[in-house]
């Protein structure tokens, strides 16, 4: 979960990056100063980038990775006060459908520590290639919440098993304990990382526009159909937690710890 961002901390004018050549569209997520969070000018950017690299013929693949060493640490609690709930979370569902439904194959990088929803867009994206030392954690049980909205593409990722453990433990997990578990395609030493995604990406890119798009598809027909079916109904799952008295004191105070 994201922490509050200090009054006296700028927001950057663009949190989201958009860098096209030799067909791969690189989308930066760069918004230090809460940790990459869900904001809503967050997710407004990036599905813009998504959409315009979906709408880009040179484009084959779309990498989707950060600025620093945090991928995304969840849903910006200091919007809550501001945010409906039901919209926030439904910004998150819309997200996670866009990227499941491209007509060109995401590849996700992490190097450092993805939470709670951040790893609602790793489990989204076609192929994760994350850094063994890597962190993950699906903390929302902690602040007295489910992983609603993101049990949409990471339930259907995880053993039953590792769901298990990994959402009522709510601690957190390895890169490389992340594969074992099913969440991401791979982890290798984080030395490695930057050689990993360029080959990954640069086979993927190989691949015939229409034979992208159709295989992307056909892959992605039941997770879909998922997210269509049940997402409306883990909205207001969501929204009636977040509003719940334990929950919000358990985000006051996490937002009130001091930060470290």
């Amino acid at each position: 979960m994201s922490e509050q961002t200090p009054a006296s901390e700028a927001v950057p004018s663009e949190l989201v990056h958009l860098e096209v050549a030799d067909r791969v569209a690189t989308i930066t997520l760069d918004s230090p100063h809460n940790r990459n969070a869900l904001s809503r000018q967050l997710i407004s950017e990036l599905r813009i980038h998504l959409a315009a690299a979906d709408a880009d013929p040179s484009v084959r693949v779309v990498v989707l990775t950060s600025a620093g060493r945090v991928f995304c640490s969840g849903a910006d609690l200091s919007e809550a006060s501001t945010v409906p709930m039901d919209e926030g979370a439904r910004a998150i569902v819309a997200l996670q459908r866009q990227i499941v439904a491209l007509s060109k194959p995401v590849v996700v990088v992490v190097a450092g520590a993805a939470r709670a929803g951040g790893i609602g867009i790793v489990a989204a994206a076609d192929v994760a290639l994350v850094a063994e030392d890597a962190t993950f954690a699906l903390t929302e049980v902690k602040l007295g919440l489910t992983p609603a909205v993101i049990s949409l593409t990471v339930l259907p990722r995880l053993s039953d098993r590792a769901a298990a453990l990994t959402a009522l433990g709510g601690e957190v997990f390895s890169g490389a304990e992340a594969a074992s578990y099913g969440l991401v395609t791979r982890a290798v030493p984080a030395a490695d990382l930057a050689a990993t995604v360029e080959e990954t990406v640069a086979s993927l890119a190989t691949g015939a526009p229409q034979g992208l798009r159709e295989t992307k598809a056909l892959l992605g027909r039941d997770l879909l159909a998922r997210i269509d079916r049940d997402g409306e109904d883990l909205v207001a799952l969501s929204a009636r937690l977040f509003g719940s008295e334990e929950a919000r004191e358990a985000m006051r105070a996490f937002l009130s710890r001091p930060k470290r």
